[in-house]
């Protein structure tokens, strides 16, 4: 028996195909969250890495089985290994890498509640994820200061009710698909009593990594909302396209969501054309526009992850060489203080 195997099943999860999927709770609990666990699982020497090991601290390793089991056995470079693990390459801090990148603590208009863009604002409504990102722009974020309970968001919906030119609420966090279907619903029943609400954004990340999440009570609420549904989804490379994710794909279709992508360019993951060509068109198979394409935001300890610009603009133009319009994501950045996303794509 292979190590990949041996390992899975030491977990109690076989890594292949799982027939019936766990359920998503007990998919999150058993996460795994040692290196050496993933080295094993993957057939990989914890003394030949050639990353290295990050220090433990906060952000440490986090990453589902259903996740772990699209990665190909004994590739340090395999793309999807590499958006999880954490390298030493962390420890660097160059100039211009900074905890809030965007600018998230200065916008804050209320306790879990950032308000940076007219017509919409954004609600941190998990301070969990179901994966740990390495180049995640929220990797230091003061979880801590944000709402747990409902009770806690009221001075936030209390400032989206008097506020008519809000029209669109963002749900990010963490992400809110970890909190529960009966949390989810609840707080979609407090947001359709603000009359001048008409949509409801979520960004997530769970239905790629654990695909299951999708379940008949998340479609329930979703499907019974007043609101209009946009899905962000955050897929970076082709290899996290898999057959449980169409599914998932198909019954988030099946409440009438609109569905969007945003990857983020990552040295070492989806920084070749092929790469990106294999990732729209694969989007596109599964009903997802490939929305965004976006330039790392500079958060501290991320630094390995950067593309130049110049780089990213070469990529862009030979994608509309090749690929139908709405095939092509809009490349963009987000600045502290600006009122839109900058593309960079424009000068090209």
């Amino acid at each position: 028996m292979s190590s990949l195997a041996s390992s899975g099943q030491q977990q109690g999860c076989a890594l292949g195909r799982e027939h019936p999927p766990v359920p998503w709770p007990q998919a999150l609990a058993r996460a795994v969250r040692r290196p050496e666990v993933l080295c094993e699982a993957l057939g990989l020497s914890v003394e030949q890495m050639p990353q290295g090991l990050a220090p433990p601290g906060k952000f440490s390793l986090f990453v589902p089985w259903e996740y772990v089991r699209r990665m190909q056995p004994g590739r340090w470079n395999d793309p999807l290994l590499v958006q999880v693990w954490p390298a030493a390459a962390e420890a660097q801090s160059p100039p211009g890498f900074v905890p809030d990148p965007v600018g998230d603590l200065a916008s804050v208009q209320a306790p879990g509640l950032l308000h940076k863009y007219r017509g919409r604002a954004l609600m941190i409504l998990s301070p969990r994820c179901a994966v740990h990102c390495r180049y995640c722009f929220r990797r230091v974020f003061p979880y801590e200061q944000m709402p747990r309970s409902l009770g806690e968001f009221e001075p936030a919906l209390a400032h989206l009710a008097k506020d008519p030119q809000v029209e669109e609420v963002i749900w990010s966090g963490g992400d809110p698909l970890v909190r529960p279907d009966e949390f989810l619903a609840q707080m979609v029943r407090r947001l359709e009593q603000i009359p001048h609400l008409r949509r409801l954004r979520i960004h997530t990340r769970v239905p790629v990594v654990i695909p299951q999440r999708v379940c008949s009570e998340m479609l329930t609420w979703m499907q019974s909302t007043r609101l209009k549904l946009i899905v962000v989804l955050h897929v970076n490379h082709p290899q996290e396209l898999d057959e449980s994710l169409a599914l998932a794909c198909r019954r988030l279709r099946s409440t009438g969501a609109l569905l969007f992508n945003q990857a983020v360019l990552l040295r070492g993951v989806n920084d070749r054309l092929e790469v990106l060509e294999q990732l729209c068109l694969g989007l596109v198979d599964q009903g997802v526009v490939p929305y965004y394409l976006h330039q790392l935001d500079r958060v501290e300890g991320a630094a390995h992850f950067e593309v130049p610009v110049e780089q990213g603009r070469w990529l862009i133009r030979q994608l509309r060489a090749r690929l139908p319009g709405y095939a092509v994501p809009r490349y963009v950045q987000e600045q502290p203080g600006q009122e839109f996303k900058l593309p960079l794509d424009e000068v090209l």
